[in-house]
């Protein structure tokens, strides 16, 4: 199982969510994981871990971290009726958001809970546990930090390899998205150790694919 960690507002997040959900129709296993961009990247966390996403109350702080920690609430309800049922809200929202221009807000989560055919009752009600969805959400945010999460998407391989990997085009094709995924494993697992690959500010434009 390869665990993939993700935060909805990432564009990148949303590309490899996408990718592994090609290869999750091939029999891939994915498990999506969840990394708050906004703890990770908080100023009060420079030296250490001091300020956490779900200590803070709804409606407060900017519109990133508001919308952020609604979502990755939202998320965990979701996940309560089932895997799928949690990868069909995650990839609805996603797309509400980044493919269709949304807003990550109340609006966007409650009409990604309905195309991903949630039984509404159940989402409300697991929703309005936010003690257990905070804890839930807490976990994984620790988890992340022991992996060394600190972007999205970042990809942890059964092996326990485990990188991040800025996907800047998106692929719903499978054949192009066994290319991708086995590239990327190539890179992750290969005896080189390459910690770094950044294209030329310079380089010319990519030919094919969607961005």
């Amino acid at each position: 199982m390869t665990d993939l960690y993700f935060d909805f507002l990432c564009p990148y997040a949303w590309r490899g969510v996408e990718l592994a959900e090609v290869l999750r129709a091939e029999g891939e296993p994915f498990r999506l994981r969840h990394y708050s961009l906004v703890e990770g990247n908080h100023a009060d966390n420079a030296a250490e871990l001091t300020w956490r996403l779900t200590e803070q109350p709804h409606g407060e702080g900017t519109l990133y971290q508001q919308g952020s920690l609604r979502a990755f609430l939202a998320s965990h309800a979701a996940a309560q009726q089932g895997e799928e049922a949690h990868w069909a809200f995650t990839l609805a929202l996603y797309r509400a958001v980044h493919e269709a221009k949304g807003t990550l807000d109340e609006t966007a989560i409650q009409a990604a809970a309905e195309s991903a055919g949630l039984g509404l009752e159940r989402f409300a009600a697991d929703l309005a546990d936010d003690q257990s969805r905070r804890a839930d959400l807490r976990a994984e945010l620790d988890a992340a930090r022991e992996v060394g999460v600190f972007g999205t998407p970042t990809f942890v391989l059964p092996s326990g390899e485990a990188a991040y990997y800025r996907f800047e085009t998106l692929t719903r094709d499978l054949n192009t998205a066994r290319e991708w995924w086995a590239l990327y494993r190539t890179v992750l697992t290969s005896s080189a150790e390459i910690g770094t690959i950044k294209r030329a500010k310079n380089r010319p434009p990519r030919k094919g694919g969607q961005v």
